[in-house]
């Protein structure tokens, strides 16, 4: 059955395989975009990925406007959503408070409110971050009292976009339970290219960590043998998150998107050294050390590294079982991730050979 859906972030990595995917099953979808006229563009993207173009409509918006700048007569066709998806929000490392709070807090609520408002379904994306309650009570967040939290100690603790995301989790939820909306969070570990074609885009933190393998920049492990970077393949995710949206028994539920199959930190750059005949780092370096070395301004320049992404190196380890049974009700397979770190390495080693012969 063909469905009205509204995405936001949907020119993103991971919104332009959702795009695909939900168009691909037959639904209509209309994207929130700052330059609609940029369309064209995502629709040819949406066909490369094996969605069906013509399903797809701008919406011009922009998340830090009130009632996110839509027009009425696009306030009214949005009106038949069913589906709101909300994945917009500005990554990057080093960005101030102010910016990430009034892009993904304050945009995630006028978000909540639309869906509230028109009694359509909020589908969030998350991330796994909040699924580990230690490292939230660590850096002062108590997920069962989240209105007690000192939010600037938190910002100023773990780097904005990371304390915004957090932030942006626990005031959509309070928007939505104020309002009687219908919300669906689902928290996605670090995003792999396509298990198949290795597709990813540049800016993703791990296109970051192979491009700093292939250009010398990663002489050592960072942390321990026990430490990993929790991984899930684009296609695996996407799917999951479609899944939830149109599944009614998982009205008000979290879903942890997350392959326990990750491999240490180690092997992970073992995985993608090989395809690019490259020999991965042995010795591992601390990550009190690297943040301390990381501190220094020209040293994070040169290793195109920011002390907030070692945040998302550790050693907790996640219950996945939840995610396995959904998974197994809807039929979704879950890739080799092993393979697919591997696929993703030779797609950007491709795109770094093709962007260095065009300049």
């Amino acid at each position: 059955m063909s469905v009205e859906c509204f995405v936001t972030g949907g020119t993103g990595f991971i919104g332009q395989h959702l795009l695909a995917n939900l168009s691909a099953k037959g639904h209509t979808v209309r994207v929130l975009m700052r330059r609609p006229e940029r369309l064209a563009a995502l629709r040819e993207q949406v066909d490369n990925l094996e969605g069906i173009a013509t399903r797809i409509f701008a919406v011009a918006g922009d998340l830090e406007r009130d009632n996110l700048g839509l027009s009425p007569s696009d306030q009214a066709v949005l009106k038949q959503s069913r589906v709101v998806f909300h994945l917009g929000a500005h990554f990057a490392w080093g960005l101030s408070s102010e910016h990430c709070r009034a892009v993904n807090v304050e945009g995630a609520k006028r978000v909540a409110l639309l869906a509230a408002g028109q009694k359509s379904r909020l589908v969030m994306i998350g991330g796994y971050m909040l699924k580990n309650h230690e490292h939230l009570l660590r850096i002062g967040i108590d997920p069962r009292h989240p209105e007690l939290t000192n939010w600037p100690a938190v910002y100023r603790h773990v780097g904005a976009y990371e304390a915004s995301k957090l932030e942006a989790h626990f005031a959509t939820l309070q928007v939505m339970s104020a309002k009687g909306g219908e919300v669906n969070v689902v928290h996605p570990a670090t995003v792999c290219g396509h298990s198949r074609t290795g597709h990813i885009l540049d800016g993703q933190p791990l296109v970051a960590l192979i491009r700093n393998l292939a250009q010398g920049k990663l002489a050592a492990v960072p942390g321990t043998a026990e430490h990993w970077l929790p991984l899930v393949t684009v296609d695996y995710l996407v799917e999951l998150v479609a899944a939830c949206a149109f599944d009614p028994a998982m009205a008000g539920q979290e879903l942890l998107a997350l392959d326990d199959q990750s491999p240490n930190l180690r092997e992970l750059l073992g995985q993608v050294a090989h395809p690019m005949g490259l020999k991965p780092p042995r010795h591992h370096i601390s990550l009190r050390l690297l943040k301390l070395l990381l501190s220094i301004p020209p040293v994070a320049r040169f290793l195109n590294t920011s002390a907030e992404a070692l945040d998302f190196i550790q050693t907790t380890r996640f219950d996945t079982a939840a995610v396995e049974q959904f998974a197994n009700r809807h039929g979704i397979a879950k890739p080799d991730i092993r393979q697919s770190l591997q696929h993703t390495a030779m797609f950007v080693n491709s795109y770094c050979i093709a962007k260095h012969r065009a300049a």
